[in-house]
């Protein structure tokens, strides 16, 4: 069965989303070379340069037609979807495409309502998740993942003039719906910007029914929202899954009352601290303080253990040595 869009008579400010412009010369397609300047360059009319619309619309309007619609002028996002190619299209855009245009009344839910509170839980590429009573009629869609179910008026707001789970609805579906790391993952960067609580989203947990509900509790007992990148929460689980004393996140060092750092994870009774390092700083000024403050946590009697992407996906060393540091004794 085919999505049904809605059709209107003369194109409305409703048949069009804006975005930012980007300029031409950026614009190539994936995995190509860019091409060289062209003399003449698709024409576009003005209503639609950096737009996204309906194409059964303009046409309909008389602004292109069917066969201008196929140019390299445009780009088809979705069925009856296209975007002008001098916009710049993320994800956020994509989803307010489909809740729009494609699927009026949709409610932008999961990862893309995430992005949509500010949140960069999706790129793009990635499918959009919305959410539809279980009374519309709707075949499948490249690009699109609905689910079907009825959201009481508490569970969705507005942003950017579409509707949206709320920060609370949205977190618990990410819980409900995400493999239990990447769950925990997406939770703990959505506690991270302050739009939740998270006793208020243990609490709402507490109350959920059906299947998944032990699933979304087991989430939300290790989400914490403290860490400062991905890899920082799931180096957190990988010491907790391996039977490690619990470590504390984000704890600040002091040398009596005087500051010396804030490190990822520690145990402050052994002065051992685990710092995730994604990326080495190449600017003088920056790598210098960082080994001032490594400098700093030595000084004030701490032992500092870098852990990198390979040692996450290879965790047996680092695990052995971490073991083997907080059994050993550590002077006063």
């Amino acid at each position: 069965m085919r999505l049904s869009v809605v059709t209107r008579a003369p194109m409305t400010a409703q048949d069009r989303i804006s975005v930012p412009p980007v300029d031409d010369a950026d614009v190539a397609p994936a995995g190509a070379a860019a091409s060289p300047p062209v003399s003449r360059p698709p024409a576009r009319p003005t209503q639609l340069v950096g737009r996204v619309f309906r194409g059964s619309a303009v046409v309909r309007a008389g602004l292109l037609t069917r066969s201008q619609l196929r140019s390299s002028a445009w780009r088809r996002l979705f069925p009856d979807v296209y975007a002008c190619t001098t916009a710049q299209v993320d994800h956020a855009v994509r989803a307010l495409a489909v809740s729009r245009l494609l699927l009026p009344g949709a409610v932008v839910s999961g990862r893309s309502a995430a992005v949509l509170w500010g949140v960069a839980l999706a790129e793009a590429a990635d499918d959009v998740t919305c959410t539809v009573t279980p009374s519309v009629r709707a075949g499948e869609v490249p690009g699109i993942v609905l689910t079907r179910r009825h959201l009481r008026a508490d569970e969705t707001a507005t942003r950017r003039g579409t509707r949206v789970t709320t920060p609370l609805r949205t977190a618990l579906d990410l819980a409900r719906t995400r493999p239990l790391e990447d769950a925990v993952v997406d939770v703990d960067r959505f506690l991270r910007t302050g739009l939740l609580d998270l006793a208020a989203l243990r609490e709402a947990a507490a109350a959920l029914t059906g299947r998944d509900c032990r699933h979304v509790r087991s989430v939300l007992a290790l989400a914490d929202g403290l860490a400062e990148s991905p890899q920082e929460t799931r180096l957190r689980l990988l010491l907790l899954r391996s039977g490690l004393p619990r470590p504390v996140a984000q704890h600040v060092v002091r040398d009596g009352t005087r500051f010396v750092a804030r490190v990822d994870l520690a145990w402050p009774d052994r002065r051992i601290a685990v710092e995730y390092d994604g990326l080495w700083h190449a600017d003088p000024v920056q790598f210098r303080a960082d080994r001032q403050r490594l400098n700093r946590l030595t000084a004030a009697g701490w032992l500092v253990v870098f852990v990198t992407a390979a040692d996450l996906r290879d965790p047996a060393q680092l695990l052995t040595r971490l073991r083997t540091l907080l059994a050993a004794p550590r002077s006063a």
